[in-house]
Parts: C-alpha cells; structure tokens; sequence
C-alpha cells in the first residue's frame, strides 16, 4: 500500500478500507435479522432525525402552551421533560411517538416484540441524554436501541 492509498484509506473511513479489503458488511439490519428494504427493514437516518424534530417541535409547543411563553430558558428545560414523558408514554403504549408515527416508523425489541416497561424507561432516559442517541453502530442504531435492546424500523 502506498502512501495515497494510505490517506485515502483514512478520509473515506474504516469502513471503506474494510470494504475495499474485502470485507462484506452486508445491509443495515442484516445482523437483527431485519429485511434490507420495505417494512420491518431498520429505519433510516434521516427519517428518525425528521421524526425527533417532529416530536421535539411538539413539546416546545405544549410547554410554550403550559408556562404561557413566560422565558423560553424554563420552556427549553420543560420541553426535556415533556419530551422524556412523551417518549415513555407512546413507546412503551403503541411503540411509536407522534413524530415516528407520521414518518412511518416504529420501536420494535430485537426480536420483534414490543418492548417492556423498563427497556422503555431506559431507552428514554439514554434519550433525553442526547450523546447515546448520537454514537452509532453499523446497523446505525444509536447506543440508546443497542442498550435498550431495541431497533426503530418503517411501518
């Protein structure tokens, strides 16, 4: 390996080197079993981000709502618990926020079950922490799903 090979092996990634070495990854979700496309396949990226922003939106209104615009510092902070019990409510009651349920997504366990009580009430607080939501795995599950033993896939 020459040294461009070298650099270009660092800035496109370990992946990309492992993949260019012969390393088969497969599709996201292959390791859980999930199919690569269509429902039950793990939910991608961009619509879990637009799913969050959805739910977040929404629990800035409803404590905008309750504290009558008073100072959006204590609205940012109620926001976080109105978001947290949010979570815990339509997770562990229908497996899906409003956010995830208008973007076609679901909270699923590992095995395709619904996830219990406690898994749910982890799953949130590791949430509500934001850094395990943001660090990801190959199957871009955030350390939130991987600790919770859980997996966001489409409807």
């Amino acid at each position: 390996m020459d040294n461009r090979q070298a650099i270009g092996s660092w800035l496109s990634g370990p992946r990309a080197a492992a993949e260019d070495m012969g390393v088969e990854f497969g599709h996201r979700g292959e390791r859980l079993g999930l199919p690569k496309e269509g429902p039950g396949s793990v939910a991608p990226p961009g619509r879990r981000i637009a799913a969050l922003v959805v739910d977040w939106a929404l629990c800035e209104l409803i404590a905008y709502g309750f504290l009558g615009g008073a100072d959006l510092q204590r609205v940012g902070n109620w926001a976080v618990l109105i978001f947290f019990v949010l979570s815990l409510l339509t997770v562990g009651t229908i497996g899906c926020t409003p956010g995830k349920r208008l973007l076609g997504l679901r909270v699923i366990s590992e095995d395709g079950a619904r996830l219990s009580l406690p898994r749910v009430l982890l799953r949130s607080l590791l949430l509500v922490l934001v850094i395990p939501a943001v660090v990801w795995d190959r199957d871009t599950r955030g350390l939130h799903d991987r600790f919770s033993r859980a997996v966001q896939v489409r409807i």
